[in-house]
């Protein structure tokens, strides 16, 4: 009876040891199996960056003639990306609103070839569209100002919607990042708040536009454009003073004038002394970084599957 006993104690361990180890093997897949079911990402080795816009596309005010932001751009992510080469086009063209560089979309085979290939895109538009409504009398009038942006929010809605879906239609994949407009003008006019609520207003427009897209990003660089060097309150509060001392809390089209033509001189660190309207090397460089770190966060064009 003892024996029987101990025949059925080795049976049932003997079941118990096999039934776990088939269980283990069917229910932990291998690592081979691991790796199939796992998609693995690795940094790709050729990234094709396209720049379409207008002058600050175009690097206008760079001393360096390096491009402006884009010749940036290409350095930080090979520096980052250590694996990654970098592929850029630029399509920026001084003066263009956004009419017209849809215009040159659609009459070049070339640009629309690039986008189509493109892994990233990077835009700036806007700044002439809203320049077009702040020329002559309108920067006598704050309300004229006002009533003009609001008049020309419309149109200018429609022509993104139009610059976006074609760039879409050429790639309905890649991640677009768009630069916000600035005011050139805020560090000699800190005061008058007429064309920085215009800037805010049109960004504004520009952002409510894009949110009807997939994977297109607002970079936002008015602050830091506008602002140059003068990030802290009490800084900006000093300009205020100074402004008021010297104009009177007013604008008038004369003293921008004067303000444009001015050389070899400018009291933002971020702008070039050759018009005191478009950034300068080193401000298409805090461009770049700003563009970089939304860049960094939206990093699906960097990847690829193994």
């Amino acid at each position: 009876m003892k024996k029987k006993w101990w025949l059925v104690v080795i049976l049932i361990v003997v079941l118990a040891l096999g039934g776990g180890w088939f269980y283990f093997n069917r229910a932990t897949p291998s690592a081979k199996e691991d790796q199939v079911q796992t998609p693995q990402y690795v940094e790709k080795k050729h990234v094709k960056l396209v720049a379409l816009g207008d002058s600050l596309t175009h690097g206008q005010g760079d001393e360096t003639n390096n491009g402006g932001y884009v010749g940036v751009i290409k350095k930080k992510i090979e520096h980052h990306y250590q694996q990654t080469t970098v592929t850029t086009v630029n399509y920026g063209v001084s003066g263009d609103r956004s009419d017209q560089i849809l215009d040159r979309l659609n009459s070049q085979k070339q640009i629309r070839s690039d986008l189509a290939d493109a892994d990233v895109i990077t835009m700036t538009v806007g700044g002439n569209d809203l320049m077009q409504h702040l020329e002559a009398d309108a920067l006598e009038s704050p309300k004229k100002i006002s009533t003009d942006v609001d008049s020309a929010e419309s149109s200018y809605r429609k022509k993104l919607h139009a610059l976006f879906s074609a760039v879409r239609k050429q790639n309905p994949d890649a991640p677009i990042f768009v630069m916000s407009i600035y005011n050139p003008f805020y560090t000699y006019f800190p005061d008058v708040t007429t064309i920085s609520d215009a800037v805010a207003k049109w960004n504004q427009t520009t952002t409510s536009v894009m949110g009807d897209y997939q994977q297109m990003y607002f970079v936002d660089i008015n602050h830091l454009m506008s602002y140059g060097q003068y990030k802290t309150a009490a800084s900006r509060q000093h300009l205020v003073a100074a402004e008021k001392k010297a104009n009177g809390g007013k604008v008038s089209q004369g003293k921008v004038a004067d303000v444009m033509n001015e050389k070899d001189h400018n009291i933002n660190d971020y702008i070039s002394t050759d018009d005191n309207f478009h950034p300068n090397h080193r401000g298409y460089e805090q461009i770049a970084k700003k563009l970089f770190t939304a860049m960094k966060e939206h990093n699906s064009w960097e990847y690829t599957k193994r």
